[in-house]
């Protein structure tokens, strides 16, 4: 991939582990060796995991539609943040059921606040906060207000998004101190997901000094933003990072699309855009570029201007797939030609010799 245009590989700590990861970055740097060019390493922290638990679904059915009722209830055995049981609580309701694997959340959950599942494709609200559960626990019940005509199918392990509600979690979760000991020591670039304030910011750089170890310098932080808290507090997040270490922000356009809704995301990605410029701090352009093309093999022509809009940012982040390494010369090569007609955020409008 190296060859082709790439100059970062992204490691995605929420899978694999050391040995795994150790594997992954010695092939990159054989792939140095061999075609002479340089790639950075990127680990990416899990952070917080907010999904779904184990699903139980009423007799008979396996989809949900808008109408009907989803029962949430809490995750068992914690350890940390981290669930290493998932098993939902039995009902007797004609419901959907599945659980919160951050079961302090719903503590903080009131009637009418609207709850996500799976990237948004399940839209619900909270109708009741103290539906009675057969082992004398009190749990959510939701109402479907968006669904695909045809039905979803609620799934665990996916995605849990709380909009308009601000989650005071710690973005260091057990694991990411524990999977620290290892990107401290080996990565140029850490993803940092969930970070909403300074303090986050302090709480990582603290972590990083611990592990200093005969490293000159901390890595450079990638801020993801992918809240509503995190848009509103970044112009204090470039003030505290950007001046004690290299730092970097993505525009996660995932959840950050759910969390403020994608019509305001189109002008939010704008906003981060304008503000990080000023500041002289990189950005990374993520979510879903040539999506079709990364797993299908051909691309959308909506895809294809998402990725020139791209230029307007230092950095392009592909997601794995089949084809990836045709996106990645496809993408070097839009990325080429426009970087000729923009820098940054201001046209540079140059003759296209088109006639």
């Amino acid at each position: 991939m190296s060859d082709g245009g790439s100059n970062c590989v992204r490691i995605n700590c929420a899978h694999d582990d050391p040995e795994t990861w150790k594997c992954m970055i010695d092939h990159i740097r054989r792939a140095e060796q061999e075609n002479g060019t340089s790639c950075k390493v990127m680990m990416d922290l899990a952070g917080p995991k907010i999904r779904t638990g184990s699903v139980l679904a009423p007799l008979n059915k396996t989809r949900v539609f808008r109408g009907d009722h989803i029962l949430l209830s809490r995750c068992k055995s914690e350890l940390g943040n981290e669930i290493v049981s998932d098993e939902a609580i039995p009902s007797p309701v004609d419901n959907f059921q599945t659980c919160c694997t951050v079961p302090e959340i719903l503590d903080l959950l009131v009637v009418d606040t609207p709850v996500y599942i799976d990237d948004g494709k399940i839209r619900t609200r909270v109708v009741d906060t103290q539906y009675p559960l057969p082992d004398g626990q009190l749990g959510l019940l939701l109402q479907v207000t968006h669904a695909s005509p045809k039905g979803i199918k609620l799934r665990p392990e996916k995605g849990l998004n709380f909009p308009n509600t601000i989650l005071p979690l710690n973005p260091l979760t057990a694991k990411d101190l524990s999977d620290l000991d290892f990107v401290a020591a080996h990565a140029e670039i850490i993803g940092y997901s969930f970070v909403q304030r300074p303090a986050d910011m302090e709480l990582l750089q603290q972590e990083l000094d611990q592990r200093s170890g005969e490293r000159r310098s901390r890595p450079a932080i990638v801020a993801k933003i992918e809240t509503a808290i995190a848009v509103s507090n970044l112009p204090e997040l470039i003030i505290y990072a950007a001046g004690k270490q290299s730092f970097g922000v993505m525009i996660a356009r995932g959840d950050l699309a759910v969390e403020i809704g994608y019509q305001r995301l189109t002008e939010i990605q704008e906003e981060i855009l304008w503000l990080c410029e000023a500041a002289h701090v990189p950005v990374i352009w993520a979510t879903q570029v040539l999506e079709s093309l990364v797993k299908n093999g051909a691309p959308s022509r909506g895809e294809m201007t998402d990725a020139a809009m791209a230029e307007r940012a230092e950095c392009v982040m592909l997601n794995k797939g089949p084809f990836i390494a045709e996106a990645i010369t496809i993408l070097d090569d839009v990325l080429t030609r426009m970087e000729a007609h923009q820098m940054k955020k201001t046209p540079q409008l140059r003759a296209l010799h088109s006639w």
